[in-house]
């Protein structure tokens, strides 16, 4: 897997996968984790077509899907800024999450684990490693 920098966008692109939702979910990561700025400007779809060597419309693709989730705008003669909406990224941080625990939780259960199971394996094995505490 092949990283890149492009402007304060780092990618990790594997050409196996379909490249506009690797593009989709790293920004959409990046600006949740608020690695990129509220309000900071995205790189051109051209300049990120050619530094990360794909077709300009499936950067394109992902900048529109973007935009529809509120995360990035565009300013007429200036370019796609990601939103200045603090509001707008933290609800999409928590649809995200839920997401996450949804798929997480999915797994578990289709391993025939049931809720007590699903708890008593997190306390016991990431209670305090990733900053939780004991009870």
């Amino acid at each position: 897997m092949e990283v890149q920098q492009v402007g304060s966008l780092r990618f990790q692109i594997d050409f196996s996968q379909p490249l506009y939702e690797q593009i989709l979910d790293q920004v959409r990561s990046a600006i949740a984790k608020g690695e990129i700025g509220l309000g900071d400007k995205m790189p051109s779809v051209r300049e990120l077509a050619q530094e990360l060597r794909m077709n300009p419309n499936t950067v394109m693709r992902a900048y529109q899907e973007l935009e529809r989730d509120g995360l990035t705008e565009k300013r007429r003669g200036q370019g796609t800024y990601v939103t200045s909406s603090a509001e707008s990224v933290q609800h999409f941080r928590k649809s995200l999450a839920e997401q996450y625990i949804d798929a997480f939780l999915a797994q578990m259960e289709s391993l025939g684990l049931s809720w007590n199971d699903i708890e008593e394996y997190i306390r016991n094995n990431h209670g305090t490693e990733k900053g939780g505490s004991q009870e």
